[in-house]
C-alpha cells in the first residue's frame, strides 16, 4: 500500500469548510464523508479529514487550539505553476479565506499563503529547481 497523509481539521462549520477546500482545489471522498466529517482529498496520497468539533474530540483529551489567534501547524502544499498557485488562492479567496500576508518571493520558490475559516494556515507554493541557489 502507498504511504498516505491524513490530515485532521476541527472545524467550526462543516459545509462552508467543504466549500472552502473545493474552491482550493480538493475533492470530495464520499465514502470517508458523514455528517461530522469530510474527507478532501488533494492527490492519491494526501488526504485533509475536515472533523466538526466534537467529532474531533473522539480522537484526542486534549483541548482544540483556537487556530484563529494561535498557530497549530503550517500545511504547505506544492503546485506546478506560479499561475497555478495564483488560481488556487483566486479561488480560496473568493470563498472567503484570508491571505494574512502578501507573496514571498525567494528566486527558486514564490509562495502565497491562505487561511480558511477557522484559521487553518495553508502555503501554497510553487518551486523551480533550476533556479535553486548552488551551494
Amino acid at each position: 500500500m502507498t504511504k498516505q497523509i491524513f490530515i485532521n481539521l476541527a472545524v467550526t462549520n462543516l459545509q462552508k469548510s467543504m466549500d472552502f477546500y473545493t474552491a482550493l482545489g480538493f475533492t470530495n471522498n464520499p465514502q470517508f464523508s458523514d455528517d461530522a466529517g469530510k474527507c478532501m482529498v488533494w492527490s492519491d496520497s494526501i488526504f485533509v479529514m475536515l472533523l466538526t468539533h466534537k467529532k474531533f474530540s473522539d480522537f484526542t483529551a486534549k483541548p482544540i487550539a483556537d487556530t484563529k489567534t494561535n498557530i497549530a501547524g503550517l500545511f504547505s502544499l506544492s503546485v506546478n505553476s506560479v499561475d497555478e498557485m495564483n488560481n488556487i488562492m483566486a479561488g480560496g479567496l473568493n470563498a472567503g479565506g484570508i491571505e494574512p500576508n502578501e507573496m514571498r518571493d525567494y528566486g527558486f520558490m514564490q509562495q502565497r499563503t491562505i487561511e480558511d475559516f477557522d484559521g487553518h494556515t495553508w502555503e501554497i507554493f510553487y518551486m523551480d529547481m533550476t533556479k535553486l541557489p548552488a551551494e
